[in-house]
């Protein structure tokens, strides 16, 4: 597994109208894009609030600080910032609209995406992502001092819950919604990867050996960060230990965004429009997500952790980045690869 450099979340934009004649490859982006978007909002949002949390007050900086790490955004916050202090990360990552990977900035890309898709999505979706996006565009940074943040990221996590039951609900179950869910599962796996890789390395102490015992509460801190105390201490009690909050976040198939479950997502997604919905362009994806699922099938947590967690997890996310531009050029390419199959093709 060849190393790759973490590169920066926003560095995935996707164009909102690219101007395709096949509708439906237009719709296809769009979906998948917007998916991903309010994913990438809920899972920000949680982010920032356990750090406000859980961040040492002898260590401030360096607990905002992993939050640039996560999403590889050292180099464009330090263009304009000079150090990671709280107030200028949380504006960084909620109101600054020049940030294209902040609140704001995918608020925006939200709703363009959901403009797009008018003809597709439920009067509720639509609706509802009207009021949210509106709501987040009128966030000022006097709106996140430090009194109100939780009650701002707990809103922000709960608009995104609510969309994500109203596009349960109403939702028609064609390709539209497969590429949907495609979206918000390759997204809940580049996700968790990035939690773990640079949570589990700056949590570990100078000195200590790979696997050992790390504050708990620093741990109890990533689990909160992917929603996911709750479900770990239901299953395991007593193991708070690196090893197994590793283990249940990559591997444990209940929980619904371990790694192992959001590989499994997309595999079925891109598995049903390849076979009932006959877009065989995709079939050699199928084979990258299912690689993929093997590697973590026949690795024990602690053969991943010993073998090196920062290495496996970055070759992740060199493949979840080439399974999404491969879905791209396979279903929207700037310049089609091969005639579209009438199969995808909107009348």
């Amino acid at each position: 597994m060849g190393a790759c450099v973490m590169t920066n979340l926003s560095a995935f934009p996707a164009p909102v109208l690219p101007g395709l004649n096949n509708l439906l490859s237009r719709y296809a982006e769009s979906m998948t894009w917007l998916a991903r978007y309010m994913e990438r909002i809920e899972n920000l949002a949680r982010l920032i609030e356990v750090t406000g949390t859980f961040v040492r007050p002898r260590n401030v900086c360096a607990g905002w600080d992993s939050l640039l790490q996560i999403n590889a955004d050292e180099a464009r916050f330090f263009a304009t910032h000079e150090q990671a202090s709280k107030h200028e990360v949380v504006a960084f990552y909620i109101t600054e609209r020049d940030n294209p990977g902040s609140i704001a900035g995918m608020a925006e890309a939200v709703r363009e995406n959901a403009r797009a898709l008018r003809p597709l999505i439920s009067t509720e979706m639509w609706m509802h992502l009207n009021v949210f996006t509106k709501w987040v565009h009128e966030l000022t940074p006097r709106d996140i001092r430090a009194g109100s943040l939780s009650g701002i990221c707990t809103r922000l996590k709960q608009e995104c819950q609510t969309h994500f039951g109203i596009t349960e609900g109403t939702l028609y179950r064609d390709q539209a919604w497969l590429f949907y869910i495609t979206g918000k599962h390759l997204e809940r796996a580049d996700q968790i990867t990035r939690l773990l890789d640079i949570k589990y390395h700056t949590l570990l102490p100078p000195g200590a050996d790979i696997g050992s015992d790390i504050d708990i509460s620093q741990w109890t801190s990533v689990l909160r960060s992917a929603a996911a105390y709750h479900a770990f201490r239901r299953v395991l009690p007593s193991g708070m230990t690196p090893v197994n909050i590793v283990g249940f976040l990559l591997k444990n198939d209940g929980f619904p965004r371990s790694l192992s479950t959001s590989l499994r997502q997309v595999h079925s997604a891109l598995g049903l429009l390849a076979g009932e919905y006959r877009l065989r362009h995709g079939s050699h994806i199928l084979e990258r997500v299912e690689e993929l699922r093997v590697t973590l099938v026949e690795q024990t947590a602690e053969e991943i952790i010993l073998r090196g967690l920062h290495e496996y997890m970055e070759w992740i996310q060199c493949q979840l980045r080439q399974i999404q531009e491969e879905i791209t050029q396979a279903f929207w390419p700037a310049t089609p690869l091969s005639p579209v199959p009438s199969a995808i093709q909107v009348q």
